[in-house]
């Protein structure tokens, strides 16, 4: 999968994605699978724990995005972490609908992209469990 992860992404895109996952294999000691992606997403990296979906990667031609979900006490820690995150992060949180089930946040993974930003809204999901 890596290699089909080479071929479809920019390099500074795939560069993002590495430092990304690279900072959550740092932080979280989950299980990771590569999938075969869904619609026109052609791959899907996950990272999970205790049938516990921490976030998932997806790849499709030039493009990546980040899906993190977050049901209703998650997004009250958004919330309370809002300032400390930037603008971006903040209107993609804002944009997004909220559903039955929580918001599925979608967050293009690009050069833009703080990896302190991330980090900080994964460890509303989870705390990181590695020093």
């Amino acid at each position: 999968m890596e290699e089909k992860l080479k071929e479809l992404l920019p390099d500074d895109t795939l560069k993002m994605w590495y430092a990304l996952t690279a900072e959550t294999d740092r932080l979280y000691d989950v299980d990771r699978t590569w999938n075969k992606g869904f619609g026109s997403w052609e791959i899907e990296y996950k990272y999970r724990r205790g049938g516990k979906t921490l976030c998932t990667f997806y790849a499709k031609k030039d493009t990546a995005n980040l899906l993190i979900t977050y049901g209703k006490t998650e997004r009250e820690k958004f919330e309370e972490i809002r300032s400390s995150v930037s603008e971006s992060i903040q209107a993609i949180y804002d944009e997004t609908t909220t559903y039955h089930d929580g918001k599925w946040l979608w967050i293009p993974i690009d050069e833009r992209l703080k990896i302190s930003d991330i980090m900080n809204m994964l460890k509303i999901k989870r705390r990181p469990n590695r020093k």
